[in-house]
């Protein structure tokens, strides 16, 4: 691992935990030239899991995808960014669980929504919005209507 600071390449670990539930190990180094410390995070790594899009196409998943659209969506929301993270780290969870090695993409927003239904309601609708392509004011409403619905 190559010191941030001075890209000597020898450093010695300090102290390992687990961190993000156990699915990353954090690090802290001391490079062994420049003495100065660092984290570096250890991933498992995952079997590739292709997105299957609406016109066909077949793209990598990408957790940022995820969190990006849940941001637009949480945009001047009481939401904290940790949990949009969490979120999204559950979604790639249950996905790379899965045995399944391509998914759709209406499959990830379906799962992207019934979240964010429990997370905030506003952002539920706003990602509804864009992802369900309403044309339309009563389609708008007939979503609201089922929202309504549940809540009760």
């Amino acid at each position: 691992m190559r010191c941030p600071y001075c890209s000597y390449s020898e450093s010695k670990v300090i102290d390992s935990r687990p961190a993000e539930e156990g699915t990353t190990i954090r690090r802290r180094r001391e490079c062994l030239s420049c003495g100065k410390r660092f984290t570096t995070y250890e991933v498992m790594e995952r079997l590739p899991l292709l997105v299957i899009k609406r016109d066909g196409s077949r793209q990598s998943f990408d957790r940022m995808k995820v969190i990006g659209g849940m941001v637009k969506a949480c945009e001047k929301r009481p939401v904290p960014v940790d949990q949009i993270e969490r979120v999204a780290d559950e979604i790639e969870q249950e996905l790379q669980s899965s045995l399944e090695r391509e998914v759709s993409s209406a499959q990830i927003g379906e799962m992207i929504m019934d979240r964010l239904k429990d997370l905030d309601q506003v952002a539920y609708v706003r990602f509804a919005s864009v992802y369900r392509q309403f044309k339309d004011i009563n389609t708008f409403l007939e979503e609201l209507n089922k929202l309504l619905k549940e809540t009760k």
